[in-house]
C-alpha cells in the first residue's frame, strides 16, 4: 500500500464520518481511530515523506507511549522517554525542555526500529544499551541480566555494614554479571577493595566496561570462573570482610511462568538455578566459611519465598552467629544476611 492510497482512504473515511454528524460520539470515536491509524502509518513506514508530517519530541513521546500502552508494555511513558532520549543522545529531562524540536529522518529511522522491537517485548535496556542502578548509569547488553530495583536493597545493606567497620574492607561479589553491585558499593564506599567473579566471559566484558566507565579499575578486580574457583587464597586475598551475591535463583516451575520480556531475552544462565532454585546457594554456602574473616558477613539476594530454605542451608554450616531474612517493600523475601562467628 503506497502513501497516496492511505491518505485517500483516510480522507474518504473522514467524509463518511461527517455524514453521521447526528451521532457525535460515534463520529469522534471513528475520527480518533483513523487519526491513530494515520499516525501509525506515518511513523512506522520508513519511506514516508517527512515533509508531510513534522515529528516533534512531544508528538513522538505521546505516540510511542500510546503505542506501547496498547501492547501492554510495562511503564510505557518511561520506556518512550528512554527510547527517545537514547536515540537523541540527550537526558530524559531535556526532552521536556525541547517539546517542539523536530526529529530528523536519520533519528526517526533508528527510533522506528527500536519502537517496533520494544512493542514485541524486547527490554528497553537492551535496546538502548544502558540502564540506571543505584543512581548510576551502567552499560548493559543481552549477555547479562538487567539490574533490578530490588537488588538496590542488597547494595544498601552492604554499604551500611561496611560503614560500621574501620579501615580498608575486602569485598567479594560473586555472580557479578554487569558489575552493578561491585560498582555501586565501590562508588559509595571508597575504602572497599572488591574482587568480582563470574562464569560468563561476555558478562565480565560488560562489567569491565562499567568499572572503567566509573573509574574504579584500581579498586575492583574482575576474575573469570565459577563462584570462588578463580580466587587464589593468599595471592588474590586472604579472607573477606563481606561477601555479596545475587545468584540465579529461579526454579524450574517459575522459569516457565516468567514474563515474555524476561524469558525470551535475558540469559537463562543468569536466572535458572535447578528444580527448586537453590542450586547456586548450596554450592556457595558449602564453601563460604573458608573465605570469611571472623565477624564478617555474607549477604545474598534470594527469591520471594526462599527465606526459610536459605536460612536452613546457612544454619547447617554451623559457621554463623546471626542469620536474618529481610523482606522487600512488596513483602517478599529478598535479603539473607549471615554474620560469621567471631573467634
Amino acid at each position: 500500500m503506497n502513501t497516496s492510497s492511505v491518505i485517500t482512504k483516510y480522507y474518504e473515511s473522514e467524509r463518511l464520518c461527517r455524514c453521521g454528524e447526528n451521532k457525535p460520539n460515534q463520529t469522534q470515536l471513528q475520527t480518533q481511530r483513523l487519526s491513530k491509524l494515520f499516525l501509525a502509518f506515518t511513523f512506522l513506514c520508513p519511506s514516508y515523506n517527512l515533509a508531510m508530517q513534522a515529528w516533534t519530541i512531544q508528538k513522538l513521546l505521546n505516540w510511542i507511549t500510546e503505542y506501547l500502552t496498547e501492547r501492554s508494555i510495562d511503564s510505557p511513558r518511561l520506556s518512550a522517554e528512554l527510547l527517545l532520549s537514547g536515540v537523541l543522545e540527550t537526558k530524559r529531562i531535556e526532552l521536556y525542555t525541547q517539546f517542539d524540536k523536530p526529529v530528523d529522518k536519520r533519528q526517526l529511522d533508528k527510533l522506528h526500529d527500536l519502537v517496533k522491537r520494544a512493542g514485541q517485548n524486547e527490554p528497553v535496556a537492551y535496546l538502548i544499551g544502558k540502564t540506571e542502578f543505584y543512581s548510576l548509569e551502567l552499560n548493559i547488553t543481552a549477555d547479562c541480566m538487567i539490574p533490578r530495583p530490588e537488588t538496590e536493597l542488597l547494595v544498601q545493606r552492604a554499604i551500611e555494614f561496611l560503614r560500621t567497620r574501620p579501615g580498608t574492607q575486602l569485598v567479594c561479589d560473586l555472580c557479578t554479571g554487569s558489575g552493578c553491585i561491585a560498582v555501586a558499593i565501590a562508588k559509595n564506599f571508597p575504602d572497599a577493595r572488591i574482587i568480582a567473579t563470574d562464569i560468563c566471559d561476555a558478562a565480565l566484558n560488560v562489567a569491565a566496561g562499567n568499572v572503567e566507565k566509573h573509574q574504579l579499575k584500581d579498586r575492583i578486580k574482575l576474575l573469570h570462573g565459577d563462584l570462588f574457583d578463580p580466587i587464589i587464597s593468599g595471592l588474590d586475598v586472604g579472607k573477606f570482610d563481606l561477601i555479596v551475591c545475587n545468584p540465579p535463583y529461579v526454579s524450574a516451575a517459575e522459569y516457565e511462568k516468567l514474563d515474555k520480556n524476561v524469558k525470551d531475552y535475558e540469559p537463562k544462565s543468569a536466572l535458572f538455578a535447578g528444580a527448586d532454585g537453590l542450586d547456586i546457594y548450596r554450592r556457595l554456602i558449602e564453601k563460604v566459611d573458608e573465605f570469611l574473616k571472623p565477624d564478617a558477613a555474607l549477604m545474598l539476594e534470594i527469591g520471594y519465598a526462599q527465606g526459610r530454605a536459605v536460612r536452613e542451608l546457612l544454619e547447617q554450616t554451623g559457621a554463623f552467629a546471626e542469620i536474618k531474612i529481610e523482606k522487600d517493600p512488596h513483602n517478599n523475601d529478598r535479603i539473607a544476611t549471615a554474620r560469621r562467628i567471631s573467634s
